[in-house]
């Protein structure tokens, strides 16, 4: 069965981004995209509600010609993963390999996980939230950035009570830390 990973860069204080929407603070350097890269290479589908799949539907039209590799790896492993939106007001999918879903079921995601052989990735805390509530969510990647905003958007909904086991950490050298967290089996309370 394949695993459904919470993957997401967050504040020292815990948001993805601060009160005015602003996120470019995640911004990976190279030591870190390259480790994303890695962590990101086993996934075939990313699950995504409206607003993290319109941020992340740059990398199937960006021009990358004169990026760096790691970019240009990033849009090809984006570009070769299957998309679904959890969205009831997007007319239509606006990138290749992507479906568009009117409400989340739980019941799908456990069958998807269950006949995918690669792992499945879920972006935006919105979302996430409904799947740790079910109880769906396998694995939780955190990157941590050393900043405090103060305000935003949280990366985890108040009134989740999840138990974590710490599985892995690794420090970069920009200070940014990275966390990987196996859930306890069962729905969230």
């Amino acid at each position: 069965m394949a695993s459904l990973i919470y993957f997401i860069h967050m504040s020292l204080d815990g948001f993805v981004a601060d009160e005015n929407g602003i996120f470019e603070w995640t911004a990976p350097d190279e030591e870190v995209f390259t480790f994303v890269n890695n962590l990101l290479r086993p996934v075939g589908t990313y699950l995504f509600g409206r607003r993290m799949y319109e941020v992340m539907a740059v990398w199937d039209t960006l021009d990358l010609m004169d990026q760096p590799q790691n970019m240009r790896e990033f849009a090809g492993l984006w570009q070769a993963a299957d998309k679904v939106v959890y969205s009831s007001t997007l007319e239509a999918a606006i990138t290749v390999r992507t479906r568009v879903e009117r409400r989340f079921e739980p019941e799908a995601i456990w069958k998807m996980k269950a006949d995918s052989q690669r792992d499945l990735n879920i972006g935006g805390p919105t979302l996430a939230a409904y799947a740790i509530r079910a109880g769906l969510v396998d694995l939780i990647h955190i990157i941590i950035v050393p900043i405090i905003v103060g305000g935003g958007t949280r990366a985890f909904s108040s009134g989740i009570s999840k138990q974590l086991i710490l599985q892995e950490q690794h420090r970069f050298r920009n200070g940014m830390v990275y966390l990987q967290y196996r859930s306890v089996n069962g729905a969230a309370t």
